[in-house]
């Protein structure tokens, strides 16, 4: 890993790409950079790869939100267009397979693997952006499926197992899946619960929403969940509190254990990698004056056990007696909304924007 390393930072002061040729014969000039974006501190300093996606004009976006990365080194994103919202990618970015139309709100995605074979499990969050511009509701929808999109089963609406009332919305965001098979949702749209469920699908328990008499168990915008196995004698059920700006620790029972809080980040779903975890910043807030929440003001953040050490595409992490200050958007806005990271083996980064123009994922080569 190091003589690559080595590599990497010897090839960053490169020219750069010419022309390439993508996927279904559309041959796109790429523009030379005057400049590469490096962003990111301390050991955590990557290199934006912004034409890294090939997929030319054929398939088109609206905001890409989640990317897995499976068992034969694809790079699976799921988005929100109604045209495809699976989008299955190699290493180099070339455009390998893309499927699905029934997930207009696509918005989570969650890989495990099950006996030797990729599972993949989707969530519809709920909301879609109709013609005319407008996000518009509709039934949230969780999905168990092969990574060639064949649909194992469904999770319906909790109403159906008198978990929620008549007319309680579930607008599901995130999934996570735990090695026993058991399946949390995190209804982050919704109702912000965590429901989770067995290998099969049925009801074992819930947690979380907004009015409980302990306020730790409290989530509002529950956007992501996750599985933490940094200590395998103790692995905990990690949920985004996004409007807290903090992540939740629970037992596999639900039971809280503690808050971590990144104050100015609204974090989307938590990413573990080694020691690591990774999560996109959708918004913070500026130095100065209001942002609208449509406003770019996201970036990455990466962290060391429970401690900030880089921001890509953002100010550096500072600690004051202990506490961790506000992290900012850098002025440039080398990233607008952070929804998503994948870690590769290389330990590169691959970031999903929402509302970013209608951009591909980037590429963060570490360097």
């Amino acid at each position: 890993m190091k003589n690559r390393r080595d590599f990497i930072k010897k090839t960053t002061l490169a020219g750069a790409a010419v022309a390439t040729t993508p996927s279904f014969g559309f041959h796109i000039l790429k523009k030379p950079r005057l400049e590469q974006e490096i962003v990111g501190h301390g050991n955590y300093k990557y290199k934006i790869v912004r034409d890294w996606a090939q997929i030319g004009t054929s398939r088109p976006l609206l905001n890409c939100h989640e990317m897995v990365l499976d068992s034969k080194g694809r790079l699976i994103m799921i988005g929100d267009h109604p045209a495809n919202n699976i989008l299955i990618f190699d290493k180099s970015g070339k455009l390998l397979d893309y499927w699905g139309t029934s997930y207009p709100g696509g918005h989570g995605l969650s890989i495990n693997d099950e006996g030797g074979e990729d599972f993949l499990y989707l969530t519809d969050s709920g909301w879609y952006l109709n013609k005319f511009g407008k996000m518009t509701p509709h039934n949230g929808r969780v999905s168990k499926t092969t990574v060639d999109g064949k649909v194992v089963f469904d999770i319906g609406h909790p109403q159906t197992i008198g978990v929620y009332k008549p007319g309680d919305p579930f607008r599901p965001t995130e999934v996570a899946v735990h090695t026993n098979g058991d399946i949390y949702v995190a209804d982050g749209y919704g109702m912000d619960y965590i429901i989770q469920y067995n290998s099969r699908g049925e009801y074992i328990r819930h947690w979380g929403g907004k009015d409980n008499n302990d306020q730790n168990y409290n989530l509002s915008n529950a956007h992501g969940v996750a599985i933490d196995y940094r200590d395998s004698n103790n692995p905990m059920v990690v949920c985004t509190s996004r409007n807290e700006q903090s992540f939740k620790f629970f037992s596999l029972e639900g039971k809280y254990i503690k808050t971590l809080h990144l104050p100015n980040m609204k974090v989307c779903r938590p990413v573990f990698d080694d020691t690591n975890l990774y999560a996109g910043v959708c918004w913070s807030q500026p130095k100065v004056g209001k942002t609208d929440w449509q406003d770019h003001t996201g970036f990455v953040t990466i962290l060391e056990g429970d401690t900030v050490v880089s921001n890509p595409g953002g100010t550096a992490p500072v600690y004051d007696k202990g506490v961790l200050q506000k992290s900012y958007q850098l002025e440039s806005r080398p990233i607008f909304h952070g929804h998503d990271v994948c870690v590769d083996e290389d330990k590169n980064l691959y970031v999903c924007q929402w509302n970013a123009n209608r951009t591909p994922p980037l590429k963060l080569e570490r360097v």
